[in-house]
């Protein structure tokens, strides 16, 4: 079994450019809410879209009244796949392929997001719901897991393994429905499976079709069930027999959807691939082979939803844009054509408004404008069906050779290619252009995209605002106008799936890329040295929660000025008043740890956690626990345990523990247990004698503050309980305990908390004192100020091992913040707390470049050199992958070339102005780095060979001291330049440079 993983990721969404309401990605989800006269559409863009329509003219010569947009919210981060509405059409729930099931109340007055009632493990592909008052709703997905879902949120009621023990491949619920008291699932496996909701057994399952099964209807009654598969078959099953009573196969491609809002399913739409819609009514006959069906409609794409009310018919298909067509009255009398008739042209639509008579015709009646259904849009609804009935007035030899079969003439002499009814749809709500393709540039500060329409713009992605539209082009024929010679380490991912460019963060790579100052645009550029680097990941969440900072800024302010108001408070009042008993000595301060300790939210017992690395302050003393002493440790014991494990700490383990994480830190700061003290109960002691209980408590207590001027490690011979030794294996076991009890949270919160103890424990060792701020976010020298638009939307996500795709912790955007704080400080993880408020990455080992120095033709000295002369040998040396050549050069010159300390040069020149770089026989730009110079000139693997030479501006001359005694070649210890910003170490040992990073 793969093992487990959990981490939280920041990602931020780019707002699109004059952006309107509509759908930026195909439709795939439609519903209709006929009492209010409201369409509701889903996408692939994860945002439900609420229309208003007015009814649909019946007359042919006028238009309907526009669709105007109501409403408009992002629900989902990934595709939405299927919409449903429930509670009397107050509520809509959607499933997505972000793997939640959401409820939206769009009439409600408080305008609040989606809220997710249930989660599956993979996408979720579809939902059905019972009857418009029922308090469920059920899920299917890819996990092969049927789900039902309360719809106030209160869980999961129900899930349902579809394929239990048989797991299969194909086991994903592509298609739900649910009517009477059962609920049938179907999909890749081509069976039909029918559950009774109320215990998740099932019922019985129906093997027929032989492809994917894309849509499932029950009627109200339970007893029929009716499946649409990619197989090009609609199949009609009896409940009651137990079988397949009708094949239906009208559709000549994969059928996609249904739609009925009859009790008997008496009249269905059905949809498929080739965009054919048709709509089929089966009452007033014996049999559903005898019923009508016609081809409604054809669009130009495949119809993935199709829905009908108020005399319409809405489509979906993969474009953003919704059509709405006239419905067809399949009450109609046929209209069949003349034998002297020429026969339409193939492919012209059947309808023709003009065959109706004129509106305000005299002796109009309401008979004679019924719109008549053609003959070439009738469709068979199986092999069995036969044509409608002709009127005998009009019945010719070739509509009656067969008393039987009066349909087999027609169909093959007369009838030809079907055509529909409706070529043209009524109305089209217009979508919206989306991204559908991107191409990161080499400069990782900048990427291409290229929307439905094909136009290619450029975006920034620290600024989060596109630069420059270079209108419909192809998108690599841009890159390569635009990309530049550079090559940075990837730090982001982007993402389109939802028609939106997508910047995802990851903590464990987020940070690897810098850029230098001088290469990026800065507002206020002159401030910056020539050689200082700026880390993209953290400059750009530095301003993304810019308000987050502020406002924890402030808050902490309040929070210091209450909390040094209390501890000044119990300073007077120990002063003041005596104690009034003398069981055990008070330390000034303590009373104002336990006083004090309620003004930081959340402080509970336990001793609290080791401190942010870096900070010169000792941790808090606790609350003591309920089951011990309710007097806290003296303040000097305390403060002497803590520096003789903070001081004895090796200074290496500040980078290996990974205190981002408290609890993983306070295992790591633990000290180790014997065998003895592994026994050692983490409360009191349990004995058999409750004397011998007090008498350890006691024993424990003044062995604490008697032992605090002694040496703090004792002789551990005896396990005796009132001997010196085990009273202090027992201390260290109650100090384990309470470390264990008090776990900081893996948030942001968490960082504030451990903040608010540190500001206890400084007041208790300096009363008085002033309380400076713990808060230390970067500077603008080390991240300039960034102005991100305040509708770039941010989510904070969790991906786990469990999951298909990360779940959303959090949805919000830059300008809504400074609004959502409480709910910031429980979803923002341990490391963005920590690097917004503590400017503290999680620690990362720097990615080097091996490489070889050589004299170009051994006109210059190596810059080797070994005791006693020259090492005329190759220098090996790794150095940061963003040291640029200048530095190498100047790496060069100092060792080929050094300063003459006793006649130091005026005027000297810099190396890069008299020495040159070559690789592959290629000039190297003194600004290039060394991750560019492997990537886009030495294009091969092995260490990079650099040679490097004079140019003649400067002569350069060999140390006279080098062939005498050899000391001023070179020594045979590593060289510190604090000059230099960058780490250069050569393999020899007598060549290495460190500047501290």
């Amino acid at each position: 079994m793969a093992r487990k993983f959990t981490h939280q990721r920041v990602s931020y969404v780019l707002p699109l450019p004059n952006a309107s309401g509509g759908h930026r990605l195909g439709v795939n989800g439609l519903a209709v809410d006929s009492d209010n006269r409201i369409l509701y559409s889903a996408g692939r863009d994860g945002v439900i879209c609420s229309w208003d329509f007015s009814p649909s003219d019946t007359t042919p010569s006028s238009r309907t009244t526009p669709t105007t947009r109501r409403d408009q919210v992002q629900a989902h981060s990934h595709w939405i796949n299927d919409i449903v509405l429930a509670r009397n059409n107050s509520a809509l729930v959607s499933g997505s392929s972000d793997t939640t099931v959401r409820v939206w109340r769009p009439l409600s007055q408080t305008k609040e997001l989606p809220i997710a009632i249930g989660r599956h493990a993979d996408y979720v592909k579809c939902l059905a719901l019972p009857h418009q008052n029922s308090n469920w709703v059920a899920s299917g997905g890819l996990d092969q897991k049927v789900f039902l879902w309360d719809l106030e949120g209160k869980g999961e009621i129900l899930k349902i393994d579809t394929c239990g023990d048989e797991a299969t491949e194909k086991g994903s619920v592509y298609a739900l429905g649910t009517g009477g008291s059962v609920l049938a699932s179907g999909g890749p496996e081509s069976v039909v499976r029918v559950w009774d909701p109320r215990s998740g057994k099932l019922i019985t399952k129906f093997v027929g079709h032989t492809d994917n099964i894309r849509d499932i209807l029950i009627n109200k009654d339970g007893d029929t069930i009716m499946t649409a598969s990619s197989d090009q078959t609609i199949k009609v099953w009896s409940l009651t027999a137990g079988r397949c009573s009708h094949t239906l196969t009208m559709h000549n491609d994969s059928v996609w959807s249904l739609y009925s809002d009859h009790p008997q399913l008496s009249v269905f739409y059905s949809s498929d691939r080739s965009g054919l819609v048709a709509k089929t009514d089966t009452r007033d006959v014996s049999d559903i082979d005898q019923g009508t069906s016609i081809a409604a409609l054809q669009e130009h794409e495949g119809v993935v939803k199709v829905v009908a009310a108020c005399d319409s018919i809405w489509t979906a298909t993969p474009k953003s844009s919704i059509n709405r067509w006239k419905d067809v009255d399949t009450t109609a009398e046929t209209e069949f054509p003349n034998i002297t008739a020429r026969r339409p042209s193939v492919g012209l639509p059947a309808e023709s408004p003009s065959a109706a008579p004129a509106q305000g015709t005299v002796g109009n009646t309401d008979e004679p404008t019924k719109k008549k259904i053609p003959h070439n849009s009738i469709l068979l609804l199986s092999n069995m069906s036969i044509f409608p009935k002709v009127d005998p007035e009009r019945a010719t030899i070739y509509s009656t050779v067969s008393g039987r079969k009066p349909s087999e003439m027609i169909v093959n002499e007369e009838l030809g290619e079907v055509l529909p009814v409706y070529s043209l749809p009524e109305e089209t709500i217009e979508g919206q252009l989306g991204v559908i393709k991107h191409f990161m540039l080499n400069d990782r500060k900048r990427t291409l995209t290229q929307d439905t329409a094909g136009e290619v713009l450029l975006w920034d992605l620290l600024k989060c605002v596109p630069i420059q539209s270079f209108g419909k082009r192809h998108i690599d024929d841009v890159a390569s106008e635009v990309n530049t010679v550079e090559s940075i380490a990837h730090w982001c991912t982007l993402d389109i799936r939802t028609g939106r460019l997508s910047v995802i963060l990851e903590p464990n790579r987020c940070f690897d890329a810098e850029v230098y100052a001088d290469e990026i645009e800065l507002a206020n550029g002159e401030g910056y040295a020539s050689d200082q680097r700026i880390n993209l990941g953290k400059w750009v969440l530095r301003w993304l929660f810019g308000d987050l900072i502020e406002e924890e800024i402030r808050r902490d302010a309040i929070h210091r000025e209450r909390l040094s108001a209390k501890a000044a408070e119990n300073q007077a009042l120990q002063r003041t008043n005596a104690p009034t008993s003398i069981e055990l000595p008070r330390t000034p301060g303590s009373q104002g740890v336990i006083d004090g300790s309620p003004m930081t939210p959340r402080v509970t017992n336990g001793l609290h956690g080791p401190t942010t690395p870096g900070l010169n302050i000792g941790v808090a003393t606790p609350g003591a626990p309920s089951y011990s002493s309710p007097l806290p440790p003296t303040e000097e014991e305390g403060l002497s345990t803590r520096l003789s494990h903070e001081l004895g700490r090796p200074p290496s383990s500040n980078k290996s523990n990974d205190y981002f994480s408290s609890s993983h830190y306070i295992e790591a700061e633990k000290p180790p247990q014997t065998a003895a003290e592994e026994q050692t109960p983490t409360a009191l002691p349990q004995s058999p004698s409750e004397p011998e209980k007090e008498e350890k408590k006691k024993g424990s207590l003044f062995g604490k503050k008697f032992r605090m001027e002694f040496p703090k490690k004792l002789g551990r011979t005896s396990s005796e309980v009132k001997t010196p030794a085990p009273e202090e294996k027992q201390e260290e076991s109650d100090k384990s305990s309470e470390k264990e009890e008090k776990a900081f949270e893996s948030n942001l919160y968490g960082v504030i908390d451990r903040i608010r103890h540190e500001y206890e424990a400084f007041l208790l060792r300096n009363p008085g004192s002033a309380l400076n701020s713990g808060i230390t976010p970067s500077s603008t020298s080390e991240t300039p100020a960034l102005k991100i638009p305040a509708d770039t939307d941010i989510l904070i996500q969790e991906e786990t091992g469990d999951t298909a795709v990360a779940a959303d912790l959090y949805r919000g955007s830059v300008g809504s913040i400074r609004e959502e704080i409480d709910k910031l400080e429980k979803t923002v993880p341990h490391w963005l707390g920590e690097l917004l408020l503590k400017n503290q990455a999680p620690p990362k080992e720097v990615v080097k470049v091996a490489f070889i120095l050589k004299p170009y033709n051994d006109l210059l000295p190596p810059v080797n050199k070994l005791d006693g002369g020259f090492d005329m040998s190759s220098s090996r040396l790794n150095a940061n992958r963003m040291l640029r050549a200048k530095k190498v050069l100047a790496y060069i010159a100092e060792r080929i070339d050094p300063a003459n300390p006793a006649n130091p040069d005026p005027n000297p020149m810099q190396p890069e102005e008299y020495l040159e770089l070559y690789c592959q026989n290629i000039l190297v730009p003194v600004n290039m780095t060394l991750a560019t110079i492997k990537t886009h000139i030495w294009r091969t693997g092995g260490d990079m060979i650099l040679f490097y030479k004079a140019n003649g501006k400067k002569a350069i001359r060999a140390p006279v001291a080098v062939q005498e005694t050899g000391e001023a070649a070179g020594s045979s210890h590593p060289v510190e330049d604090n000059n230099l910003h960058d780490n250069m170490s050569s393999s020899h040992a007598s060549n290495s440079i460190s500047d501290g990073l």
